[in-house]
């Protein structure tokens, strides 16, 4: 038998009534995680979403400089939001635990399961990661993106692209760590922007700082002229995101 004929056998199985009942009672689980995120995080307000590995090891330079950044938004005023597991995401809430303003984790459940950090304030738990990006995006006056792996390069696409076709509104993205994106950005700039798949303009999108103090200055100067809170058209926006 060619191996079209066996997929072709394959589309004629009758339908598993059951899996598709599972299907949609998971309509109900993914209602309670946006709704436990929008009631629990609607007054966190100003934050700033913080990511970057959760493998980097607690006696490691990004840990410590993540903490530092988390330390000094927290005492700005700003809360803290982070992915809620350990490495870098345990260092931004870990800052911002010993600050003045909210700690809070996403914590997602992972087959190799991530387990959540002491630092939280509030912690959310979800099976979903589209969801939680969502709560990353909703309520970030800013995003700070330490070095990471995948994960955080997912999240920095994810709000790159959101800004760039107006899913969402303009806030700051900065890169901490110059040496560790210089590759990527050279990629941006040489491939993505000569091959014509991204303008020179959405290379303006985000900074590359290293200091902590230079992150909060940034992000204070982005809103200089304007207040925290979204406009009434950015409140459109956040609507539909």
């Amino acid at each position: 038998m060619k191996q079209h004929d066996k997929f072709k056998e394959h589309e004629r199985l009758p339908i598993n009534d059951s899996i598709m009942t599972r299907e949609s009672w998971k309509i109900f689980q993914i209602m309670a995680e946006f709704v436990e995120g929008f009631e629990r995080l609607a007054q966190i307000k100003p934050s700033v979403s913080m990511f970057g590995s959760a493998r980097t090891p607690t006696n490691h330079p990004w840990y410590k400089l993540a903490e530092e950044i988390a330390y000094a938004l927290s005492q700005a005023g700003f809360s803290v939001v982070s992915g809620g597991g350990p490495g870098v995401m345990e260092a931004a809430n870990r800052g911002a635990f010993a600050g003045k303003s909210p700690s809070i984790g996403l914590n997602i459940q992972l087959p190799q399961e991530q387990t959540g950090n002491a630092y939280q304030d509030i912690a959310l738990h979800f099976r979903h990661f589209f969801s939680r990006k969502v709560m990353f995006v909703k309520y970030a006056s800013a995003y700070v993106v330490l070095p990471g792996g995948f994960g955080t390069l997912d999240e920095l696409a994810e709000i790159l692209t959101l800004v760039q076709t107006g899913k969402t509104r303009r806030i700051p993205i900065i890169l901490v760590h110059t040496p560790f994106w210089d590759g990527l950005i050279d990629w941006f700039r040489d491939t993505l922007v000569a091959q014509g798949a991204i303008d020179p303009e959405d290379l303006t999108l985000f900074k590359v700082l290293d200091e902590p103090s230079a992150v909060v200055d940034a992000i204070f100067d982005f809103y200089e002229n304007r207040g925290l809170e979204p406009s009434d058209a950015e409140q459109e926006i956040l609507l539909d995101l």
